[in-house]
């Protein structure tokens, strides 16, 4: 079974996963995933052999470079908090976060994630009107399945640096392989 595969049946047997997937489906918007740590930290449990580690938040994702405002990702929020409130809801236009990022504007959620921080963090899903599963991951999964955390060739080494030292990750999954970077 190949990285694709794995990951996918890791999230059709997590019925909760689904249920969330199912939610952000609902919203109907272009280019829509959800992406970070509710997949990173799903698949490192299961690989830890753990039960499932609490998420800050459910990172949903989307491009719209019509709607741009910050404001409509607080009414998307409300949406969401609407079909299931004890979710914290994290939900960020990629077509306008180029703006804080401080780069060229962004084609699409893939060209956004492309810019994010780390390898394993830089993959979204979603579940399509056929309810299949659907990835989008600029680095592919090897670093994800591998447990290796490494900065994105396109992020920011100060941040991944500062993340790594935050996150603190190896306490949660103490199999992880962190790359060390200097500037």
């Amino acid at each position: 079974m190949n990285h694709t595969e794995k990951l996918i049946s890791i999230i059709q047997n997590d019925s909760w996963m689904i249920e969330v997937l199912k939610i952000v489906r609902e919203l109907n918007l272009n280019d829509c995933w959800i992406g970070a740590g509710f997949i990173r930290n799903k698949v490192w449990d299961v690989l830890h052999k753990k039960e499932r580690t609490k998420l800050n938040d459910i990172d949903v994702i989307y491009f719209d470079s019509i709607k741009k405002e910050k404001e409509f990702d607080q009414e998307i929020e409300e949406k969401l908090k609407k079909s299931n409130p004890n979710l914290n809801w994290s939900v960020k236009n990629q077509a306008r976060m180029h703006l804080r990022n401080q780069h060229n504007p962004y084609l699409n959620c893939l060209d956004a994630m492309s810019f994010w921080t780390e390898t394993a963090t830089a993959i979204a899903i979603r579940i399509n009107a056929e309810n299949q599963i659907e990835i989008i991951a600029p680095y592919g999964l090897s670093d994800l399945f591998e447990l290796k955390i490494c900065p994105s060739s396109k992020g920011n080494k100060q941040v991944y640096k500062e993340r790594i030292a935050k996150k603190n990750w190896e306490k949660t999954w103490t199999d992880l392989k962190i790359e060390k970077v200097s500037f």
